[in-house]
């Protein structure tokens, strides 16, 4: 099952609203909050992150923060107890999240993918949007929805 269909079912099992909004592809969260009709600070924008831990010790983990901020890579490996974060390549987002860059939503289907949500994304406004798995495709849904269903880690992962 792709994660455009694990994420659809996952907001119907816990009986979500949300709306589905289908678009042109667009990868730049300016572009497609445009093409949604949202605010970029709306837009949760999601990152897979490599996280050093020690020397031998690695973790996967998804940083999730507003759209129109910047995420803080240190910030995100002290968040998980780790020394050093980087973006992972392409293909192991990809294996991580079963989701292309750009298309990757807020949520994790991968045990090995911690979730660390900035708390701001909460706080700022009463719906969120992201891609639904696809370059194609967006959700829209009440930001409370999403910290329920979600259950994140919260930790201030962006730069001042």
């Amino acid at each position: 099952m792709s994660t455009y269909d694990k994420l659809q079912a996952l907001l119907q099992d816990h009986q979500i609203d949300y709306k589905l909004v289908h678009h042109t592809a667009a990868g730049k969260s300016e572009e497609v909050a445009a093409i949604r009709g949202t605010e970029v600070s709306q837009g949760a924008k999601a990152l897979v992150c490599r996280v050093k831990i020690t020397s031998n010790t690695r973790k996967h983990v998804l940083a999730v923060f507003p759209a129109d901020r910047q995420a803080d890579l240190d910030a995100v490996a002290a968040a998980v107890g780790g020394k050093k974060a980087s973006l992972v390549p392409h293909d192991l987002a990809r294996e991580l999240t079963g989701c292309e860059i750009g298309a990757i939503p807020p949520f994790t289907f991968n045990p090995e993918l911690q979730l660390v949500v900035d708390p701001t994304l909460r706080t700022r406004h009463d719906e969120i949007a992201f891609n639904a798995g696809r370059l194609d495709a967006s959700i829209v849904m009440r930001t409370d929805d999403y910290f329920r269903v979600a259950v994140p880690e919260q930790a201030v992962i962006i730069k001042p």
